[in-house]
């Protein structure tokens, strides 16, 4: 049996829709053309940040830690998205909450695809972290990491994108 198809939107440089569809598994852009993708930054009461770590099996970075998101479907909104996606790899339901901060990156794939970036911040209770449930196929591990615990992780080239997201977890945990 073969996997459902993931399709996602393209957009263009300014971040707006084209009507355009691709299959995120073999996604080939123009140089005008962007996909998107979403992840959240989950602190809790002492400022602790949940990172997870990507299950062995993943194709692209596998076993290198992170802070959790995924795919934006054809459709979705990109608040819709982070929820969901945080949702099935973590069980923690951030659907109908605030978030603290949303910021944007545009970055580039190790294939050379274009993608915009939208990063969240939302508060994590102790209930949150008490009912976490690991997406066997994404997620193998998950912890409670201080800034520095992040950066000493990403100094031993096992955090992903540590220097672009810098800023913003400084920004989330303040």
């Amino acid at each position: 049996m073969s996997a459902e198809k993931e399709i996602c939107d393209i957009y263009d440089v300014n971040k707006i829709p084209t009507g355009k569809t691709v299959d995120r598994t073999a996604i080939s852009l123009s140089d005008e053309e962007y996909f998107l993708i979403v992840s959240a930054v989950l602190v809790n009461e002492d400022k602790k940040i949940l990172i997870t770590k990507r299950a062995v099996q993943k194709l692209w970075a596998a076993g290198m830690w992170e802070i959790p998101g995924g795919g934006v479907k054809a459709g979705e909104h990109s608040l819709d998205a982070v929820c969901r996606e945080i949702l099935e790899e973590t069980n923690i339901n951030l659907f109908g909450r605030d978030y603290k901060i949303l910021e944007t990156h545009k970055r580039k794939t190790v294939e050379g695809n274009k993608y915009f970036a939208d990063i969240y911040c939302f508060e994590i209770s102790k209930e949150d972290i008490q009912n976490i449930k690991c997406q066997e196929k994404e997620v193998s591990d998950y912890k409670l990491a201080s800034l520095e615990d992040i950066e000493a992780t990403a100094k031993d080239e096992k955090f992903l994108r540590f220097d672009d997201l810098k800023d913003f977890l400084y920004r989330c945990i303040s």
